[in-house]
Parts: structure tokens; sequence; C-alpha cells
């Protein structure tokens, strides 16, 4: 089995002066739950190369068993550092797709011609698409057959607009993924801030924070299995 990692390549948090990125813990823990499980996992990203890691999900109040492990992984820090472009990933290649959150793909994943064509195509291939917090605004721009939206009338959870206050970014990021998720059409649930909490939709798996990451995971794994 094999599943693509999608990671982001921004890196500026609007025009704070601040870093963004990738959220560790929502790459490391779906990493490995899915290798430990025996799935190779491949990574990419739009520019290619080392993708940006959210500094603040490097924090002390952060850390989980995943993201120790992580800093203790040398052969996956080389591995992360050499991510494979976009534009030369195709769907046929693989069983599903992932999109990790932290801010950054709120600039970059929701728009890339890539990632839509990614996102359709896997689609269209009946194979799995998940994403956790704000990997969601990677859906945003796909569309479905029918030309709609592709999450429209479909079930998707992602980081919440009280998520995104509490971390005082509301004027920051371009949109709030809830009202774009909403917007897009998308049936929109969420659970108390910071608590984990899923959403599946046939193909389609999201999650609403990290705390959902190791969930959004399993979930993953299962539709793998099940496809086997």
């Amino acid at each position: 089995m094999n599943v693509l990692f999608v990671l982001t390549s921004h890196d500026q948090l609007g025009n704070t002066g601040h870093k963004t990125g990738f959220w560790i813990e929502e790459f490391a823990t779906p990493y490995y739950t899915l290798t430990d499980a025996g799935v190779n996992v491949t990574l990419a990203s739009p520019k290619g190369g080392q993708p940006p890691i959210d500094p603040k999900s490097d924090a002390p109040e952060n850390q989980t068993e995943s993201t120790k492990r992580f800093k203790q992984d040398e052969a996956l820090k080389e591995k992360l550092s050499l991510t494979m472009k976009l534009s030369d990933i195709f769907a046929d290649e693989f069983d599903a797709i992932f999109f990790p959150g932290g801010h950054g793909p709120m600039w970059d994943l929701n728009k890339d011609p890539n990632v839509v064509r990614l996102v359709q195509n896997f689609y269209k291939q009946n194979k799995p698409v998940a994403a956790v917090c704000h990997g969601p605004a990677a859906l945003l721009n796909a569309k479905g057959d029918n030309g709609e939206p592709l999450i429209k009338g479909k079930k998707v959870t992602g980081f919440t607009n009280t998520e995104e206050e509490a971390v005082q970014l509301t004027n920051v990021v371009p949109f709030l993924l809830e009202d774009a998720l909403k917007a897009a059409g998308g049936e929109y649930t969420k659970k108390e801030d910071w608590k984990s909490y899923t959403v599946q939709d046939g193909l389609l798996l999201t999650g609403q924070n990290p705390a959902s990451s190791e969930q959004v995971a399993k979930d993953l794994l299962q539709l793998l299995k099940a496809g086997k």
C-alpha cells in the first residue's frame, strides 16, 4: 500500500513577520501510524525539497510521543528534506492521499493547481482522500464530475473558527477554514475545541485539529485495508 503525504511549501504567517509551515504532530503521528502498519509513504510538496515546519509545533507544550520520535528519527528527517515536487506526482501511483495541517496550507495548498488535480484524480479513481486540521483547505477548489465543489453535500470537518480565535490568528489567515468549507457546500460539523473529532463520508476523511491526527490515520488505514 502506497500513500502520498502532501505538505505545504508556505512559510510566512501572513504579514506578521512570523514563520509557519506544517504542524509536526499532524505529520508525524499519521506517518508512524501508517508506516508501522507496513504502509509505504511518499512525501511531496508544491516546491519539493524541505517543507517548512511551523516553529510553534516544536514548542514544549505541543510535544507528543510521535513528535519526540520524529526528533530522534534522522532517516525521516532526511526523507522530509527531499520531498518530491507535486508536478511530478500522479494519482495512479498511490492508493490514497493525505494532507497534514499547520497554517501553511491555508496559503498554498488551498489553490495549488497540482493539489486540485491530485484530489480530483484520487477521488475519481475511488481512492481515499484524507486531511486534518488546516489540511482540508486542500479540498476547497477541487471539483466533482458535475463541476460543483467536490465537498458539496459531503460531511467534513476542519479547524474551527473558535480554535482559530484561540490561537489569535483570525485576522491573519487569508480565510477561516470552517466558513470556507461551509461556503463550498460541505456539511460541516465539529466537536468542542481541541478534542479529537473525525468525519468520514465515503472515501473522504477529515479531522478537526491536531488531537484528531491519530484517528484520521487509523480511519485511513481501515479504508486501505478494506480496499485490498
